[in-house]
């Protein structure tokens, strides 16, 4: 894909309040992202290590076609030993602290504050039901994710883990339990974020079976499985 075969698109808009859950699957569906109460969507990004354009695509995965897969299946497997607690989103100091640790794994682009993604007032409300998955080992907290919630899907807003764990693919580990948790509410879709056409660190999010990405021309919902969107398979970025 070129340049000039790109659809230029970067719009975003504030919400004075909460959104119907019915609103909030119809944004995600339109591709749209937020956090907080921050709405977005663009079809390209400048990547700081490269110079070059990045091509976005929002992706989402069909939860009624969904299975894991053998290695995902053994990443699960291999934390059987973790404790789990969903709760209202709350960003409490432990999980901000862990935040700060674990955004100096970014080369380009470093995340600032955790305040940045959630709703600095309500974030267990605003804009809509927001989740936090937090993950713990002999009583010790590893790992944190937060994920809104609407009618018939759930978007994945920001997930963290302790560097010193990475061994147990712990950004892995919050999506399986994240989908988990979505399959145990009956919904539909589970949108995990943004990917582009250029390779990353992020790769392991584009490895789940019954996944789709929004074609921004049609708007239209294409179903790709792992496979390359128009560029390298598996090598995209999800943001």
């Amino acid at each position: 894909m070129t340049f000039e075969d790109s659809l230029f698109i970067n719009e975003s808009f504030e919400t004075a309040g909460a959104v119907p859950p019915e609103l909030m699957d119809a944004a995600w569906a339109a591709g749209w992202r937020h956090f907080g109460c921050h709405f977005f969507r663009y079809s390209l990004q400048f990547d700081e290590i490269t110079a070059g354009l990045q091509h976005i695509r929002p992706l989402r995965i069909d939860l009624t076609r969904h299975f894991f897969s053998r290695s995902q299946k053994r990443v699960l497997a291999r934390n059987e030993d973790v404790d789990w607690e969903i709760v209202p989103a709350r960003a409490d100091a432990e999980v901000q602290a862990m935040f700060q640790r674990h955004k100096t794994r970014f080369k380009a682009n470093p995340p600032g504050f955790l305040s940045d993604y959630l709703h600095a007032g309500s974030p267990a409300t605003l804009p809509c039901e927001c989740l936090e998955l937090r993950a713990s080992v002999g009583g010790g907290l590893v790992a944190a994710s937060f994920l809104a919630v609407g009618a018939t899907a759930a978007s994945s807003i920001y997930g963290v883990f302790d560097l010193d764990h990475s061994r147990r693919s712990l950004g892995t580990l919050t999506m399986l339990r994240e989908i988990e948790h979505c399959r145990a509410l009956g919904l539909r879709h589970y949108y995990p974020g943004y990917a582009t056409l250029e390779s990353s660190a992020y790769d392991y999010k584009k490895r789940f079976r019954a996944l789709q990405w929004l074609d921004w021309r049609s708007g239209e919902w294409i179903d790709c499985d792992g496979a390359a969107m128009d560029g390298p398979p598996a090598t995209d970025r999800v943001i």
